[in-house]
């Protein structure tokens, strides 16, 4: 029971995790209907900075993550101007063509500036761990854990309240309708790849941490892939919830499968779960159903 739980609590952190970078793919498909395959990108390259930051400039931590999360959002609005505006009005494949392309380049650029080697952020949350009845959790995990939830809690909150958080629900329910009510479509566009991009550093910071960094961290991108189709590509409630279910689940997997078959599984068990269950729900647990009239 002790190690389920550890199993349990683990996959609940990563679970976390996996959501909140889900949130910039939900995000992206409801303005435009095209997925961002270039998020695994967008998730390592924050991290990076703010590592160069805190190790060759001596920048405290919760500065070099300010600098870091100004340069994210730069670099979605870079993205979304000059890349994605141009063919916004193109066939959906043609954006998802483009953030393949994209994903090469920023992925290159990685390597060629800082190398293939796992790099190990400084100590920057406390080491000593933390026992609850047997269980044994790193304070990082707790830590992640916590910034997380605040975090989604507040795009949850503002993506159902605020004007901006309005604007991008309408634009997603139908386009046409929102141009026609004065709602900018550009603007809404620009603001959903700027959170992308802030999410996902994030994200990638905050896994940095747990894990160490290195260019293959950005295996991410397909790891959420699942996530949001488990969860629906267009419901961001969904995505949370979906990062939690493959969390647990890949851990769970890791735990007591992978020992028993020589490993492997804990990699593959996402997305044989999104193919039991899209077998049932093939809009995801909590994506729009479309109907089509002919």
């Amino acid at each position: 029971m002790t190690f389920f739980l550890q199993m349990l609590v683990t996959g609940v952190v990563g679970g976390s995790i996996y959501g909140l970078v889900a949130l910039g793919f939900v995000l992206i498909y409801r303005a435009s209907g095209a997925l961002n395959l270039a998020n695994g990108e967008f998730v390592i390259i924050g991290p990076y900075i703010c590592l160069v930051l805190i190790t060759a400039y001596r920048i405290p931590f919760f500065i070099a993550l300010l600098i870091t999360l100004i340069f994210s959002a730069l670099l979605g609005l870079i993205v979304e101007r000059l890349v994605i505006r141009p063919i916004q009005n193109a066939p959906v494949v043609s954006v998802i063509m483009a953030t393949i392309g994209l994903s090469s380049l920023l992925g290159g650029a990685v390597h060629m500036i800082w190398g293939h080697q796992t790099r190990m952020f400084p100590k920057i949350f406390p080491t000593t761990p933390i026992n609850i009845s047997g269980i044994i959790i790193s304070p990082v995990y707790l830590w992640s854990f916590a910034i997380v939830i605040i975090l989604l809690t507040i795009f949850l909150l503002l993506f159902k309240f605020s004007k901006m958080g309005i604007a991008m629900r309408a634009v997603a329910d139908d386009r046409q309708a929102a141009m026609s009510m004065g709602i900018s479509v550009k603007y809404v566009y620009a603001a959903t790849w700027t959170i992308a991009a802030v999410v996902a550093a994030v994200g990638g910071i905050l896994l940095g941490n747990i894990n160490g960094l290195s260019p293959t961290m950005s295996a991410i991108g397909l790891t959420v892939l699942p996530v949001v189709i488990l969860g629906g590509l267009d419901s961001v409630l969904g995505a949370i919830v979906g990062g939690f279910v493959i969390g647990i689940l890949q851990n769970l997997a890791g735990g007591y499968i992978d020992p028993l078959v020589g490993g492997g599984l804990k990699e593959v068990a996402p997305f044989i779960v999104v193919l039991l269950i899209l077998m049932l729900k093939p809009y995801g647990l909590f994506g729009s159903r479309t109907i089509e009239r002919v």
